[in-house]
């Protein structure tokens, strides 16, 4: 039986690592410093989480290999420091791929490995965490303001207010920026009586004040959301 490494023991100085792994997110993003890139959330059987990056050079070599959802054997890449404010694991390293990675076709991992990390509003509203790292966020939709079209940085863009309950009878405000307030509206106005269900995963946490709040923001940055009907 072949051998893997796993996640949680990848770190620099070595390149031959060979993982198994499930894409759990993935999206190009584009730099001025370093181009286009392939940017991706990687899984593995543990459920451990880090980020992997193809670079504008390997952009066109590999992009035809690689999709949301499937999942692959990967080889041959390198480690290195993961920082930034927009940290999509807590994984204290990411993956560089390299003109010589090896992407191969595997078995699938179980569909239930999803990486989905719902965070808990008490963590979240009391400070405690670090906003640099993005969050997963679920919950009902209580209340929501009116669509509304604010100019940031000299363009008009869609913004909408939301505060969620959890199965605690926790409330957590959430305010959603870009092209999401306009799906999530429409998902509010085509709801049931039951209400709606919001699912968001990585939201950028930010500090408003006055008064001093801790809220999820909704951004680009790889983020999805799905809203359902609650059961």
């Amino acid at each position: 039986m072949a051998s893997f490494d796993m996640i949680a023991d990848l770190k620099p100085k070595k390149n031959m690592w060979k993982i198994r792994v499930k894409i759990i997110r993935i999206w190009k993003q584009y730099s001025v410093v370093g181009g286009e890139s392939i940017e991706m959330v990687l899984v593995d059987s543990n459920g451990d989480k880090i980020h992997g990056c193809f670079k504008k050079d390997e952009v066109t070599q590999y992009e035809g290999l690689i999709g949301e959802s499937e999942s692959k054997l990967m080889a041959n890449f390198i480690v290195t420091q993961s920082c930034g404010s927009y940290r999509t694991t807590p994984h204290p390293y990411k993956i560089v791929f390299l003109p010589t990675t090896r992407v191969r076709n595997c078995e699938d991992l179980p569909r239930n490995l999803t990486g989905f990390n719902p965070v808990n509003y008490k963590d979240l509203m009391s400070g405690n965490l670090d906003g640099d790292f993005l969050v997963d966020v679920m919950g009902q939709v209580l209340e929501i303001s009116h669509l509304d079209v604010v100019s940031v940085h000299g363009k008009d863009t869609p913004k909408l207010a939301l505060e969620l309950r959890n199965t605690e009878d926790d409330r957590l405000p959430i305010v959603l920026w870009g092209k999401f307030p306009e799906d999530v509206n429409d998902a509010v106005l085509r709801g049931s009586e039951d209400g709606v269900m919001l699912v968001m995963r990585f939201g950028k946490t930010k500090v408003v004040t006055p008064p001093i709040l801790r809220r999820i923001v909704g951004t680009d940055y790889g983020s999805r959301k799905r809203t359902s009907r609650s059961l």
